[in-house]
């Protein structure tokens, strides 16, 4: 299993999905512990990362644990055939640990930060 984390550059899960600096990716073993962490940039533009999605499920990811996440990234997310997981929070490592023992589930609120600030639809446009 690979779960894939937004992360800060002080490894802590980023508050808002398409802002992340970086994406750790956990190879968790078959005993559900962390066997290896990859780290990948983030290609900065676009908040949903339209290209991101293809790039994570190629390589095996299908849980994403996120802290803030839009509905259209959770959509390109879902497509890909990659569980999203929202409301996450702290240190990535300890996050995805507490993630295999059970103890994190989805807070089911999506980011509306666009959508708020730039009224409905939020003026945002990708490509996919």
């Amino acid at each position: 299993m690979k779960i894939a984390v937004p992360v800060t550059t002080t490894n802590q899960v980023d508050g808002h999905f398409g802002h992340c600096e970086f994406y750790s990716i956990y190879n968790i073993s078959g005993e559900g512990k962390i066997t290896e962490i990859q780290t990948i940039p983030s290609v900065q533009g676009c908040g949903c990362k339209s290209n991101i999605a293809g790039v994570l499920a190629a390589d095996g990811v299908t849980v994403m644990l996120a802290g803030g996440i839009g509905g259209g990234a959770i959509n390109v997310l879902n497509n890909a055939g990659i569980d999203v997981i929202r409301g996450c929070e702290g240190d990535a490592a300890e996050v995805v640990k507490n993630y295999m023992a059970g103890t994190i589930t989805d807070n089911g609120e999506s980011c509306h930060h666009h959508a708020a600030q730039q009224g409905e639809g939020g003026g945002h446009q990708c490509n996919h």
